[in-house]
């Protein structure tokens, strides 16, 4: 479990998982783009709310994976199936807060001044997707299990199989036929809806039957609340849910906010916003895998190869968030070719992409040291610090520039404000978590600390 081949395997599978669910948003980004300029602005929209209440209120189950993976290292499965049983109370209530907002998004659209022209389809975009919330945070409890027992190819597997559907289902329901009419982006929230569905059955269906989760003990009958379980959740997973929130929001805020500079900003900056999710599931894949193995050592009470994997998972993620960002520089305007038949979209959509590579360096470096803390039970100073510097530093720097002028010069109603903005905060956001893990590192790894934890203190 421990080995660096053990990490690799487990980033790898995760990765690939992970791509066959951004080739959703690429797929949907991709047929919407082909469907209309104002559709694809549309999808930009609505797909930043989305994202941003799904990630907030999946935060929560993501956040449980160190928790699982210490039970796990400790060899105590049916503790796991417990405590899985006990999230099922944080669904429900997560299911019912992120509904209410995606059916109800009049004052984000509000306040975020959403063209009047494009506020009917995110709307219908939206409602569609309040429906599919919680299949999907279901299936995240599934995979957050998955991933902290060291089976991630039973997420994976599912993941890919799903693009089988979505794409036709995209197709189809965006551009019509078969008696169904155009519907442009909510076609593209159609088919989402019904894979989601689709994952869930399958998903419960190996819950139920395989014997990696069998010996968990999952299928007793729910006790009721353990409160004291549960605010343990809440206190690793709420300022957990809540940093992501912050950071998501961030980086979806800047659609919303670029949006009132029209279609051509919107539909450039959904691409560069797509590719830079993209390249991000990279550094998620291998911070995941890094904190559950990291989580899993320390649960075995093995702290000394705790650390030591940690430090190797950050000069990995640097690594390869380096080479990425070259990679995407380099293709930059063959890449929004693809994505677009406008040559003015694609012109400034290659212009951002350059700063999304320098973004992604950063953004490489500070997941794999904000998942790793979390493995240290370290959430409320990245909180903070994503407050102070995502939204402050980056999304309010970014705003300004674009607004209201920078140090004389005049507003610059643009979507490279927020892009040059946002890398500035994300990168010193990096070089404050990487302080952060290393202090952690030596605190549980000193002698003393050592000494307590072999004694079982």
């Amino acid at each position: 479990m421990t080995a660096r081949s053990g990490i690799a395997h487990h980033a790898l599978t995760v990765l690939v998982g992970q791509l066959a669910v951004m080739a959703f948003g690429v797929t949907d980004t991709i047929v919407t783009g082909r469907y209309s300029q104002d559709s694809l602005a549309a999808l930009s929209i609505g797909s930043a709310v989305f994202v941003s209440v799904y990630v907030a209120v999946m935060g929560l189950f993501q956040a449980l994976l160190p928790i699982w993976a210490e039970l796990h290292g400790a060899r105590r499965p049916r503790a796991i199936g417990a405590s899985v049983r006990q999230t099922l109370y944080l669904w429900l209530a997560a299911s019912a807060f992120g509904m209410a907002i995606l059916l109800h998004p009049g004052a984000i659209l509000r306040a975020t001044e959403v063209p009047g022209a494009l506020q009917a389809e995110v709307r219908s975009y939206l409602a569609i997707l309040a429906f599919a919330l919680p299949p999907a945070l279901l299936f995240r409890i599934y995979s957050t299990l998955s991933q902290a027992v060291d089976r991630p190819q039973f997420v994976t597997w599912l993941q890919l199989a799903s693009l089988l559907p979505k794409l036709p289902l995209s197709l189809w329901f965006t551009f019509g036929g078969a008696g169904i009419a155009p519907q442009g982006a909510p076609g593209c929230a159609w088919a989402t809806l019904v894979v989601n569905y689709l994952l869930l059955g399958v998903a419960l269906a190996m819950l139920a039957r395989h014997p990696s989760f069998r010996r968990l003990a999952l299928w007793r009958r729910p006790q009721p609340p353990d409160w004291a379980e549960l605010r343990q959740f809440l206190r690793l997973g709420l300022p957990a849910a809540l940093s992501i929130t912050v950071e998501v929001t961030s980086f979806t805020l800047m659609a919303l906010f670029i949006a009132r500079q029209g279609a051509l900003a919107a539909a450039a900056h959904q691409i560069a916003a797509n590719l830079a999710a993209v390249l991000y599931m990279v550094p998620l894949s291998l911070a995941i895998a890094v904190s559950a193995h990291v989580s899993f050592c320390r649960g075995a009470g093995e702290e000394g190869q705790a650390a030591k994997l940690a430090l190797q998972g950050f000069m990995a993620s640097a690594l390869m968030g380096c080479a990425l960002a070259a990679i995407l520089f380099a293709s930059r305007a063959p890449l929004t070719a693809l994505y677009t038949t406008s040559a003015d979209v694609a012109a400034l959509a290659a212009a951002l992409l350059a700063w999304v590579a320098l973004y992604h360096v950063a953004d490489s470096m500070q997941t794999l040291c904000i998942f790793v803390l979390r493995s240290y039970r370290i959430t409320l100073a990245p909180l903070l610090i994503y407050g102070v510097l995502l939204w402050g530093l980056g999304l309010g720097g970014g705003y300004a520039i674009a607004y209201r002028g920078w140090q004389g010069h005049g507003p610059w109603p643009s979507p490279l404000p927020f892009w040059g903005a946002s890398t500035a905060a994300l990168t010193l956001t990096a070089l404050v978590l990487l302080w952060l893990l290393t202090r952690a590192l030596r605190w549980h790894t000193r002698p003393a600390a050592t000494a307590r934890e072999a004694a079982g203190a």
